[in-house]
């Protein structure tokens, strides 16, 4: 792949990763909605905002650059310094403590354990990932290593690490995949099942397996979930893009319409759709309105030097 595409995939991943989050965003907590009705209230929002997803994966991209690579504790320092500076992103309740706990002198790889027991696992570790799926791309053992150590800052148990894991990824495959060449959905589902081992994800794959070319939106939300859980999430995030591999805008719309967590599932469905299509793929109306759209492209732009150019 010549540098010039890889760079077009980690614009594309970032930046779908801040597109799908805002128009998710706008309807989150639907239970399902209509293509036609999200286009609607994208055009009538002058700004398309995003919230903690997009300002988390911030984070992650800022501490892989300075670093130039994983620094768990400059990684969760650099997650606090954020949150202070906009804590109105629409956090849930669990990081902001986390930081708190950070902030007062706790170790950045313990401080989860301690506010859950057995740790969350919650989605908000997957949504953050693309960073660490476009920079680790070819690099799968490196990839899974830093995907649980960043996903152990806020989210400890087995199940939120290995969704973070998956999503990463997921993403890492659309990186490497040539988009001019025929997608093969099988090889890409082989990928996942051969990179995460949890019996939950498994059996999730699977389902996606079985629903491919499925259009009964309530099957799929029943088989693969919507809601907050990692496991309740990625799944449906690789199903959108799967079922729309050739469209951006397919892919994220159709993860919004299945309702439930929909700026988190489009997040992380934009982060695959737009490693693999590249930055192109990604509307222009949504591009030029989205909010901080060029300091997200220059981070993308170097992660892409640091991976190139070392």
């Amino acid at each position: 792949m010549d540098e010039e595409t890889l760079r077009s995939k980690f614009l594309g991943s970032l930046i779908g990763t801040a597109v799908g989050d805002a128009l998710g965003a706008s309807v989150e907590g639907w239970y399902t909605v209509t293509g036609g009705q999200i286009q609607s209230l994208a055009d009538r929002v002058g700004l398309l905002v995003y919230t903690d997803d997009t300002h988390m994966a911030i984070g992650v991209a800022e501490s892989l650059i300075e670093k130039k690579g994983f620094d768990g504790e400059h990684m969760a320092h650099t997650f606090v310094r954020n949150y202070d500076r906009e804590p109105f992103r629409g956090y849930g309740p669990g990081p902001p403590r986390i930081f708190g706990m950070i902030k007062g002198g706790e170790a950045w790889d313990q401080a989860a354990e301690k506010l859950y027991s057995g740790g969350s696992y919650g989605n908000g570790s997957a949504m953050r990932i693309a960073p660490v799926g476009i920079f680790y791309h070819d690099d799968p053992t490196t990839l899974k290593e830093v995907a649980y150590k960043s996903s152990h800052i806020t989210h400890a148990h087995e199940l939120g690490k290995q969704g973070a894991a998956l999503q990463a990824c997921a993403i890492a495959l659309a990186t490497m995949a040539e988009p001019s060449s025929p997608f093969a959905s099988d090889d890409f589902i082989k990928g996942l099942k051969d990179f995460v081992d949890h019996d939950v994800y498994q059996q999730k794959l699977r389902s996606i397996e079985s629903l491919i070319g499925q259009w009964d939106k309530a099957k799929v939300v029943l088989e693969l979930g919507h809601s907050i859980e990692a496991f309740n999430s990625v799944p449906t995030a690789i199903y959108s893009f799967l079922t729309h591999s050739r469209s951006f805008a397919g892919a994220v719309l159709y993860a919004i319409s299945l309702g439930g967590d929909t700026d988190t599932i489009a997040a992380m469905t934009g982060a695959i759709s737009g490693a693999y299509l590249g930055i192109e793929a990604i509307p222009e109306t949504w591009k030029q309105r989205l909010e901080n759209r060029e300091y997200i492209e220059e981070l993308a732009e170097k992660l892409w030097l640091i991976k190139t150019k070392g």
